[in-house]
């Protein structure tokens, strides 16, 4: 059991599973790319650990550019991004945009957004976990580790309110008794 703030979390992913699965992705995006070097597009501050695992195991050439991206308060989303940290000229290249997770996908539909508008080549996207119940969006997520549910999640880069983030495994909230 963890406690962050005022909520409790239980243990959901160990670590095996998480790098079993990132080093799958990772694996899937070199062979599709493996004449061209992808820009990897973190979106900061959650992907920072998936992303950091993700290069360990890519074996092709590639850059690393990130963006920070805010939608959350506490455990829910705004619905609302703003944009806090640019990426840089991303004109012309190949983009995989690195998400620690999707649920409604108002941040990848910002993101995806920005991208057309920068004039990249391509782009795809990759993230660790999707959240299919909660996804209310169109646009495909072409690399997916791991399908959960939509219960909140920390750790590995996941945050409840700033903490929790440094967490090596995925602890889920708690489940109230009475629910």
């Amino acid at each position: 059991m963890v406690k962050l703030h005022d909520l409790e979390f239980e243990p959901y992913l160990d670590q095996k599973t998480l790098q079993k699965s990132v080093k799958e992705l990772a694996e899937r995006i070199a062979a599709d790319y493996a004449n061209k070097t992808p820009v990897f597009l973190g979106i900061l501050n959650g992907a920072f650990m998936f992303l950091s695992d993700l290069m360990k195991y890519y074996e092709g050439d590639c850059e690393i550019s990130f963006t920070k991206l805010a939608s959350y308060e506490g455990i829910s989303s705004t619905g609302e991004v703003s944009t806090l940290l640019g990426a840089g000229n991303l004109k012309g290249k190949d983009v995989i945009v690195v998400e620690d997770i999707v649920d409604t996908g108002s941040t990848l539909e910002h993101i995806v957004e920005v991208l057309k508008n920068e004039g990249v080549a391509s782009y795809r996207i990759a993230s660790l976990f999707l959240k299919p119940e909660a996804y209310k969006k169109t646009l495909p997520v072409d690399y997916v580790g791991i399908e959960i549910p939509n219960k909140f999640i920390v750790g590995y880069g996941l945050d409840y309110n700033g903490l929790g983030r440094n967490i090596s495994k995925i602890y889920q909230l708690k489940s109230d008794p009475n629910d």
